[in-house]
This record gives structure tokens, C-alpha cells and sequence, in this order.
């Protein structure tokens, strides 16, 4: 991704933000960040985070840092951690040298707190984490202090040493800010900052009985990268607040700003990391990396260019009120790009046999095709025809509606980059199930078109039955039925026509040796790609999104 590519977006709050620092003077330049915690895959909503981080700092000349906030080594792996540095390279961003872990902070924050301690403002709380909700108090009403709130500032430092030195178990103690429990907003009521857990940490391994909290480590760690805008989702300006009391009261080396923008929702989805993970653990869905998960691996798995991301993100742009985008937004964005860039092929979903009865026996013939009809540079490529093909079992109706103009008995259609054909006999099985169609064509009509100025109605696509190459296409829908899909009762509501896997299908030889995992648009049906699971033995191909069917349409209203 060059830097010209990111001058395009527009303008929006936070950039207009960093533009006034700089030219203010405030900073001298402009140094983000894209924090994740390692404890699941990026989703779609990440992708508006990193766009926007990375892209600001691209924009105007700094830097962008990736720092894991790996704080809960109950949660996190190194598999995650790997899966987010591919996706964000995937994005077309590099950190360079600017990766960094809150991990690296573990013995200042241990310090800091310990300043925080000396100075009166932090204790040990024995309460259990029940016992701390129960007093925490709600929007109405003040929360109470904890009976150990006064405890010498010796006492405090010689029980938080011993949390670190893992003498108690896990939930006995935990660490607290002294701050205000009469505070209209909660997080302000004597926060969290470390609890005790005893668990093997993705690189730090056994070294730490106690961990940071999110909220005191997150603060702290952009103040110790000279971060400039931590920039994060909405949810979190109840914890500017506290952000900001973090570093008035320690000695940080720099004071970031912290601004808050509305996250992305998206209609049929859900982007809890809670529920991504639950669908994973129950099966719901084959991996973290199932084309109907919306994390950045399924989208990337479904065939969705990074280009289509990009755009998405930027159509959608960055607001200061939380909105919810229709799926349908996203999936225009994907063809708009796909309709750009993939080439062309054919393939047969559901193969319905034709054998063209005037065709000499022997051996086919090769017939030229496009790669792209708006992109010469992208050349053309061979096709073979014959006297035996398949056409798609939807392009023939034996009694067809009126405004059905594909091929019928008696009926004269075109088919693609080949011939004129008219559909002669119907050939059927013992169950009544067309099974054949015999058909005459027009040599004359080689390449598609009549000599005699004759047109036709409909041109569908075939490929040849002796040397098509079979095939198994997966057909991938919306994950949840439901426009607002509920996180509670999310596997109630899972769609359970989300995948059909269709084992019978034919593709034309151009991609038997074809191994290049971009989308590419079967024509007529959509845009496919090749999956991870494709052998050279067997052809595997995802759906990544389909086009509008004028007939599906017009059946709909009919």
C-alpha cells in the first residue's frame, strides 16, 4: 500500500484532529497504534481500526506501532498472535520495527504501581470478585468502600509483593485504585489494577503470578511509546477518565490523547469476540477461518480482496455515533472490486447433460475466450467444445413462464463463445427427472454470433463433458437469518442454510492447473475461489459472493 493510496479517504473528525496538533505545533509528528489483544482472530471491525491507525499514520508522515496487550494469558496464544500479524500485513500494512507487547511493560507497570501505593492511591483488596461487584454500586446509586480500602501503605506493599511472588491463590486479592466509589461514572469507583493468576503467559511464560489490568495497562504502555492519538471505539470513553487519571498520577514519560470513534456494525453479523470464540468451541462453524465467520482469515479464505476491505471501510467512513451498515453495503463493495479484477471462467454448479446430435464425433475443438471483457492486457485463453457438454440444470425448463427465455424444447439459445443451439428432445429417467437434453447447433454460428442477423433471447454458459474437470463448490451464506442477530441466543438464530456443498460440479480445464487463490468470477454464477483444501486430485472452490440473477428476481415477484 503506497502513500498515495491513503490520501484518498476523505476527511473525518480524528483526522482533522491530528492535522490541527501538527499544525499547531502540539506534536511534531504523528505516532498511532493498533493494540489487539491475542486472544482470537481479527473480524471485520478490526479492519476499520487498522485502516484508520495505520492509515493516519501513513497519511501524515509518522509512524503506526502493533502492540499485542497481552495482559490475560488465560485467553491468549501464539496462534493468535501470529493470525493477527498475517492479517494486518494481509491489510497491506507493515509495523517495521514497531512491534511491541504490554508484556515488555510487566516489571514498569509492577513499579508504577507500586508509585500509586507509596502515594495512598492504591490497595490490596482481600473481597472476592462477587463481593466487589455487590459493593461496586449501579448508575443511581454509590458504591461502597471496601473495608480494607485504609490499609497502611506498608501493609499494601508487602501483600503486593507476595501477589507477585504467587503466595495466595488465584481470586484472593487483588489490587485497587483509590480513586472515588461515589463517582457518577463506575469506572472511576476504585478500579482494578492487577488480580492474581497463576497461568502460563504466551512469552512470558511463569515469571508472573499477578497481571495488569486492561485499563492500567493500556494507558500506561502508549505513554511509554510516545503514542500521540491512542485512538479507540466508543465503548471506551467511560474510561477516558480514568485513562487520563493513570497518567496524571505516575510518572509516564509522555501524556496521550485518547479519542473515541464508533465501532462498525454490520446487519446479519456479529462481532463480539465472545461469540466468534463460542461458535469455534461449539462446532458452530469449521475454524476460526470458516468463510462464513466475519474474522479476517474467513474473509480472506471466501475470497475477499484486501482492496474490497479497503473500500468498505472507506465508504462507510468515521463517525463520532454508533450505526449499523447493511451487509448488503459490504457485499458491493466486494463485487465492485471483483468486477475489476477477476478473470473470467465457466463452471457448471448443478450439471445437466446436453449432447449436440449434428456435432461430428471426435475429437473437440478449441474455441477462444476472454480472461476479462474490460481488460485486454489480461489476454484469452482456450476453451474445448464438443459434441457432449453440460449446462447449468437451472438454464432449462421443459414447460417454461413466459418471461423464462433460456433454453426450452423447441428453443434456440446462445452458448457462451460457441454456437447457436436448439433443444431437440428430453431425455428423462424412470422417476420422470430430465436427465438429458439432445440438441442441434448452427455451425454457422461459431463464435456466438448469426450470419444471418438472427438473435436469441439467452446466452448461457457449458462446459465440455469429456474434458470439464469435476469439482466441489461450497455455497456460503449469511452466518445469522437475523438483520439484528441477538448475542445471547446467537446459536438460535444461526442460519442453517449458511453452506451447501455441491459435490457434482464441473469447471472448465483453465483451472485444473490454475493455483492462484485470488477470487475469480465464474461467469454467470458469481465469484469463486480456490480453497486451502484443493488438491490436484480434487478442486475445491468458495463462493466469495454472487451476482444478481435477473431471473431469480423476476421469479421472486412472480
Amino acid at each position: 500500500m503506497t502513500d498515495e493510496s491513503v490520501l484518498d479517504e476523505g476527511r473525518d473528525f480524528i483526522r482533522d484532529i491530528v492535522a490541527a496538533d501538527l499544525a499547531s505545533g502540539k506534536h511534531s509528528g504523528v505516532v498511532t497504534r493498533f493494540p489487539p489483544e491475542p486472544n482470537g482472530y481479527l473480524h471485520l471491525g478490526h479492519a476499520k481500526s487498522i485502516f484508520l491507525n495505520f492509515g493516519l499514520a501513513q497519511e501524515f508522515g509518522g509512524r503506526c506501532h502493533l502492540r499485542f496487550d497481552d495482559t490475560n494469558p488465560a485467553k491468549e496464544e501464539q496462534e493468535y498472535i501470529d493470525a493477527i500479524e498475517r492479517d494486518v500485513r494481509w491489510l497491506g500494512f507493515d509495523w517495521g520495527t514497531n512491534l511491541f507487547y504490554a508484556s515488555d511493560y510487566f516489571e514498569q507497570l509492577y513499579a508504577w504501581a507500586q508509585d500509586l501505593i507509596r502515594s495512598g492511591k492504591a490497595y490490596v483488596d482481600d473481597q472476592s470478585q462477587a463481593e466487589i461487584r455487590l459493593t461496586r454500586g449501579t448508575l443511581t446509586e454509590p458504591g461502597q468502600n471496601s473495608p480494607f480500602r485504609d490499609r497502611s501503605v506498608e501493609e499494601n506493599l508487602d501483600l503486593f509483593a507476595r501477589m507477585r511472588a504467587g503466595e495466595f491463590p488465584n481470586g484472593t486479592r487483588v489490587l485497587r485504585a483509590k480513586i472515588d466509589m461515589t463517582s457518577g461514572n463506575i469506572n472511576m469507583r476504585d478500579p482494578v489494577l492487577y488480580r492474581i493468576l497463576h497461568a502460563h503467559h504466551p512469552r512470558t511464560g511463569r515469571e508472573w503470578n499477578i497481571y495488569p489490568s486492561y485499563d492500567f495497562a493500556h494507558g500506561q504502555s502508549d505513554a511509554i511509546e510516545n503514542i500521540t492519538h491512542s485512538i479507540c471505539t466508543l465503548e471506551f470513553a467511560d474510561h477516558r477518565p480514568l485513562y487520563d487519571w493513570f497518567l496524571d498520577n505516575l510518572p509516564v514519560p509522555s501524556h496521550p490523547r485518547q479519542y473515541e470513534f464508533a465501532r462498525l456494525n454490520v446487519t446479519h453479523t456479529l462481532l463480539s469476540k465472545r461469540v466468534l470464540t463460542q461458535l469455534v468451541r461449539d462446532g458452530h462453524v469449521s475454524a476460526w477461518d470458516d468463510p462464513r465467520m466475519p474474522t479476517l482469515a474467513g474473509l480472506r479464505r471466501r475470497g475477499v480482496p484486501a482492496e474490497a476491505l479497503r473500500e468498505f471501510v472507506k465508504r462507510i467512513g468515521v463517525a463520532k455515533a454508533n450505526s449499523t451498515v447493511d451487509i448488503g453495503m459490504f457485499d458491493f463493495a466486494i463485487r465492485e472490486t471483483l468486477n475489476r479484477t477477476a478473470q473470467r471462467r465457466m463452471a457448471v454448479l448443478k450439471p445437466l447433460k446436453v449432447v449436440i446430435e449434428n456435432y461430428p464425433e471426435g475429437p473437440s475443438e478449441l474455441l477462444e475466450a476472454v480472461n476479462h471483457p474490460d481488460d485486454p492486457s489480461l489476454g484469452v485463453r482456450q476453451i474445448p467444445f464438443g459434441r457432449e457438454l453440460y449446462i447449468e440444470r437451472d438454464d432449462f425448463m421443459e414447460d417454461p413462464p413466459k418471461k423464462f427465455f433460456r433454453l426450452a424444447p423447441g428453443r434456440e439459445v446462445r452458448l457462451r463463445y460457441a454456437y447457436f443451439i436448439t433443444c431437440k428432445e428430453v431425455i428423462k429417467d424412470a422417476n420422470g427427472e430430465v436427465v438429458e437434453l439432445r440438441c442441434t447447433y448452427d455451425p454457422a454460428t461459431r463464435g456466438g454470433n448469426a450470419p444471418d442477423g438472427r438473435k436469441v433471447k439467452a446466452t448461457i454458459h457449458w462446459v465440455s463433458a469429456t474434458e470439464g474437470v469435476p469439482a466441489e463448490v461450497r455455497l456460503y451464506s449469511l452466518l445469522f437469518s437475523a438483520p439484528q442477530p441477538d448475542a445471547a441466543n446467537f446459536a438460535e438464530q444461526i442460519n442453517p442454510e449458511s453452506l451447501e456443498v455441491l459435490t457434482g460440479s464441473v469447471v472448465e480445464p483453465a483451472l485444473a492447473g490454475d493455483n492462484d487463490p485470488a477470487a475469480m468470477q465464474f461467469e454467470r454464477q458469481g465469484y469463486f475461489c480456490r480453497d486451502r483444501d484443493s488438491t490436484p486430485g480434487k478442486l475445491v472452490f468458495n463462493r466469495t459472493v454472487g451476482l444478481r440473477d435477473t431471473w431469480a428476481k423476476v421469479a421472486s415477484e412472480g
